[in-house]
C-alpha cells in the first residue's frame, strides 16, 4: 500500500535534497508543502501519514507546527530534519513529539538506517530482491526517485541554493554559540541580496533602534571567491553576554571588544567554515578588524563605504532567548565572486 509522505521546507533546494535522498525503492506518494501552516492543512487532507519537518520557515515554523499537531490531535509520524542543530533544538522537538532529528545536508545512507529503526522502510530480502539489488549495486549511477517527483518540489534559483547554504552555515555557529554559553540561540530565515551600498545602508539600519553598535570585520578568500564577514553588535547587549561569559573584570571598552572578539570568532569562523565546507573549497581568513566602537549604524556605513560598493548580502540575526542579546551578522561577497559562487552552486541546480 502505498504511504503518503510529506516534506514541508521552505526552500525548493531542502525539498529536492529530501525527495532525492528518499529510497527509490519506497512505495510512497511524495507532496509539498512550503511552510507549517500549508503543511497542516495537507495533513488534515491525507497527504502525510510520514512528513519530514524543516524548523526555520515563515508563516509557520517547525515547533508551532509540532504543537499544532497536537492540538489537532493529527495522525503523522513526524521526522524533523534542520540546520538548526543546537541540543535544545533536539530536545524540543522531541517533547513535542518528532520521532528523530536529522541534521542538514541529509545523508542518503543515515536516511535508510533511521527509517530502518523506525520500521517505515525495509530494504528488500528475498533471494531474487538480493540479486536485483546486487545487480542495481554495480550500475554507475544510483537509484533516485522520478524526475516528476523532483519537480513538484518546484524550481530551484541560485538566490534559493544560497539562503539554504547559509541556514546550514547558520545553524552550525549557532550550535557552537548555545555550547558555549550554555543557552537557546533563535534562528531567524537568512535573508539574500545583491546591494549596492547605499541598500545596505537600509539593511543595516533596519537594524539600529537608537542603539550604538560596535562591528567588526573579517575578510575571507578562496577559490576565487572573496568577501567580507561582518559583525554589528549592539552595545546594550553587553552587559547580559559578560555575565554569560562570566566575565567578572570592569566592563570597559577594552573589555567589550575583547567580548565581542570572541563571539566574533565563533560565529564568523563558524559561518564562513560551513560554507566552504559545503561548497567544497577552503577560505583563508584575515585578521578581525574593529570598523567602530560605540557609533551609530549610519556612521558605520558613512565610515566605511567605500570599502564597500556591490556585493552579495547574506543577513542573519542572532538572538539568545531570554537575553538582551542581539547582533547580525552579515556576509558579504565581492561583485567578481559571485560568478565563481554560482558555478559552485550549480551542483545544487540539477
Amino acid at each position: 500500500m502505498t504511504t503518503p509522505v510529506l516534506i514541508c521546507d521552505d526552500s525548493s533546494v531542502a525539498r529536492k535534497q529530501m525527495a532525492r535522498s528518499l529510497p527509490a525503492d519506497w512505495d510512497i506518494e511524495i507532496s509539498y508543502a512550503v511552510h507549517g501552516e500549508d503543511a497542516i492543512e495537507q495533513l488534515k487532507e491525507g497527504k502525510g501519514e510520514i512528513m519530514f519537518l524543516d524548523l526555520n520557515m515563515p508563516v509557520m515554523d517547525g515547533y508551532e507546527t509540532l504543537e499544532e499537531i497536537i492540538k489537532n490531535d493529527i495522525q503523522t509520524m513526524v521526522i524533523v530534519v534542520s540546520g538548526d542543530i543546537q541540543p535544545e533544538a533536539h530536545q524540543r522537538v522531541k517533547a513535542l513529539g518528532a520521532l528523530e532529528f536529522i541534521k542538514k545536508p541529509i545523508g542518503v545512507d543515515d536516511l535508510t538506517v533511521i527509517l530502518e529503526k523506525f520500521g517505515l522502510y525495509a530494504k528488500p530480502t528475498s533471494p531474487q530482491a538480493e540479486a536485483a539489488e546486487a545487480k542495481q549495486a554495480t550500475k554507475p549511477a544510483p537509484a533516485r526517485r522520478s524526475d516528476k517527483e523532483l519537480e513538484a518540489a518546484g524550481s530551484v534559483q541560485y538566490r534559493d541554493c544560497i539562503q539554504e547554504i547559509a541556514n546550514v552555515a547558520m545553524g552550525q555557529a549557532a550550535d557552537l554559540l548555545a555550547r558555549l554559553l550554555d543557552v537557546f540561540v533563535k534562528l531567524p530565515i537568512p535573508n539574500v541580496n545583491i546591494l549596492e551600498v547605499s541598500e545596505l545602508k537600509m539593511a543595516l539600519s533596519q537594524a539600529e533602534q537608537g542603539d550604538t553598535y560596535t562591528a567588526v570585520c573579517q575578510g575571507f578568500i578562496g577559490s576565487g571567491i572573496a568577501g567580507e564577514a561582518l559583525l554589528v553588535f549592539s552595545d546594550s547587549s553587553y552587559t547580559d553576554m559578560a555575565k554569560l561569559l562570566k566575565y567578572t573584570g570592569e566592563l570597559n571598552d577594552t573589555a567589550e571588544l575583547e567580548l565581542i572578539m570572541d563571539i566574533a570568532s565563533i560565529l564568523v569562523g563558524a559561518c564562513t567554515g560551513g560554507i566552504a565546507q559545503q561548497l567544497d573549497i577552503a577560505f583563508s581568513q584575515g585578521h578581525p578588524m574593529v570598523l567602530g566602537q560605540h557609533v551609530k549604524v549610519s556612521d558605520l556605513v558613512k565610515t566605511n563605504e567605500t570599502r564597500w560598493k556591490q556585493a552579495l548580502a547574506i543577513e542573519i540575526t542572532y538572538e539568545i532567548e531570554n537575553y538582551d542579546i542581539t547582533c547580525d551578522l552579515m556576509l558579504l561577497f565581492t561583485e567578481d565572486s559571485i560568478d565563481n559562487l554560482n558555478q559552485r552552486l550549480s551542483y545544487l541546480m540539477d
